[in-house]
């Protein structure tokens, strides 16, 4: 059922495509610039956007897929209004509840946010609100990320990996960086593997 869902909502086509810094595929991003290099890490300077966040108790993939539902359900209508909200990219999720932190997936005390960037037409003030109390809104300001990215299966081998790699590049560059890291999703599950783009991050001090 999720792959199915997923599938509808970001579709054949965006595997492994990139069509500019606020776009992946025709699906909108949070908006960026390349500002340089840490390593083999990206440093990325990003613009304010809104977010929308649900906070998931248990096991980081459990989380995950019940945060998307949560989040899908949203934008294909499950709010007040019955309004439809346009997908983007990538699904982000992070540890903890994340109130003034960028959040894509991240972890605290068997915690984990799971959220979708809010398409730049809407405002807090236009969004339509949720049917569910678990959804909430917030502002993310501009801020800079290191970005580490790479394809295959996000399992939690892999994003431990990229994680630890993207830590030993901030350290021997002697960057300073915010915890928790955010895992960024890009594609759905039925992309093949080699064509996914995941990502992991720490926003810069």
């Amino acid at each position: 059922m999720l792959k199915r869902l997923m599938g509808a909502l970001l579709g054949a086509g965006i595997a492994g495509s990139t069509a500019g810094a606020d776009t992946y595929g025709k699906y909108e991003t949070p908006p960026y610039s390349v500002s340089g290099q840490v390593g083999l890490a990206e440093v990325r300077d990003y613009g304010a956007y809104i977010m929308a966040d649900v906070t998931v108790e248990g096991q980081r993939g459990y989380a995950l897929r019940r945060g998307f539902r949560e989040l899908a359900g949203y934008i294909f209508g499950g709010n007040q209004a019955r309004s439809s909200v346009s997908m983007t990219a990538p699904v982000a999720q992070s540890q903890g509840i994340e109130m003034t932190a960028p959040v894509a997936q991240s972890q605290q005390d068997g915690l984990w946010t799971v959220s979708f960037m809010m398409p730049s037409e809407w405002t807090l003030d236009t969004l339509p609100e949720p049917n569910v109390s678990t959804i909430r809104f917030r502002e993310v300001a501009p801020r800079r990320e290191a970005v580490w990215q790479f394809s295959g299966r996000a399992t939690d081998t892999a994003l431990a990996n990229a994680e630890a790699s993207l830590r030993v590049e901030l350290q021997a560059g002697g960057v300073r960086y915010s915890e928790p890291a955010r895992y960024y999703f890009y594609d759905d599950p039925l992309t093949l593997p080699w064509n996914r783009r995941n990502e992991v991050a720490f926003v810069l001090d």
